[in-house]
């Protein structure tokens, strides 16, 4: 296994197996003009994709959802993440991988036939969440959610989400919890929602409101094989405020408790006993699947 420095970060784009310094994308690409593509992040684990079935699965959903052509099959996918992985040294690693609809020499709204999607991936080390925001948590705010109305689409025209993104930086928050017009919580920036409340885990239903989260299924699935009661059900902005615990989740950064809401404290201002324990059952899950996928 190579274990030494990388001196040449290796990208895949259409294809090639090449230096990050050398991908050259077309600048006629429906991606770069539009913003007409869709991504997929996909942590790695001891050199091991993580849930790779689930992720690929919301990937062919985002494409067909965007009527986008799947360039590969499902063993090909596979092969090209594992080959990109095989050739940087980190043990944890989380890939980035895009499609977009390809090029198209006449800039048009409507998509010309037959385009061939550009696919592009690329991995960094996975790094683990600090030591400091496993103690303290992280702050956030609430702000009103900008964004479109099929956000289960996993797309990568993501200026609305940086725009929030940066209004919570502005008011010395880590993210933002995004609320719909009814008042209801949607997501985060980048996460999924949690909150605790007497006892219960819940978290928003699925929908055109919010990306079917990989990580919040993986929860979901703890809660339901260790007892943890949960329950999918719409939150107020009430609710959310009068919560025991919130935690956001995210394929890099799995759950991460919010311990300060617009200014005040969540709970005790700690991360709570329940998000300790998920973390615990999290971290056992993790080594069973990779258990389960070497053998």
């Amino acid at each position: 296994m190579n274990t030494s420095p990388v001196t040449e970060q290796i990208v895949y784009l259409n294809g090639e197996f090449l230096p990050m310094m050398e991908a050259q994308v077309s600048t006629q690409d429906r991606g770069f003009l539009f913003g007409d593509g869709v991504y997929e992040v996909i942590p790695v684990y001891q050199r091991q994709l993580f849930c790779f079935k689930e992720h690929l699965q919301r990937l062919k959903n985002s494409l067909q959802a965007t009527s986008i052509a799947n360039p590969l099959t499902d063993q090909d996918w596979l092969q090209l993440l594992n080959d990109l992985i095989e050739r940087h040294p980190w043990q944890d690693q989380f890939i980035y991988l895009q499609v977009t609809r390809g090029v198209q020499m006449q800039r048009d709204h409507l998509p010309a036939d037959c385009l061939q999607p550009t696919i592009y991936a690329y991995t960094n080390p996975l790094q683990p969440v600090s030591d400091a925001v496993l103690t303290n948590g992280i702050k956030a705010i609430t702000l009103e959610d900008i964004r479109w109305m099929r956000c289960d689409i996993k797309a990568i025209t993501l200026l609305p989400n940086i725009m929030m993104k940066l209004a919570a930086k502005a008011q010395g928050a880590d993210d933002a919890i995004l609320l719909s017009l009814d008042g209801y919580v949607n997501e985060g920036t980048a996460s999924n929602v949690f909150i605790v409340k007497d006892g219960y885990l819940i978290t928003p239903p699925n929908g055109k409101r919010l990306l079917p989260g990989v990580t919040r299924l993986v929860i979901e699935r703890i809660a339901m094989n260790k007892q943890i009661p949960f329950k999918e059900a719409q939150i107020s902005e009430q609710e959310l405020h009068q919560a025991d615990e919130i935690w956001l989740s995210s394929s890099t950064k799995e759950a991460l408790p919010v311990t300060q809401l617009d200014g005040k404290k969540v709970g005790t201002g700690k991360p709570g006993a329940i998000w300790h324990t998920m973390r615990d059952h999290y971290q056992q899950t993790k080594i069973a699947l990779l258990t389960e996928c070497a053998d």
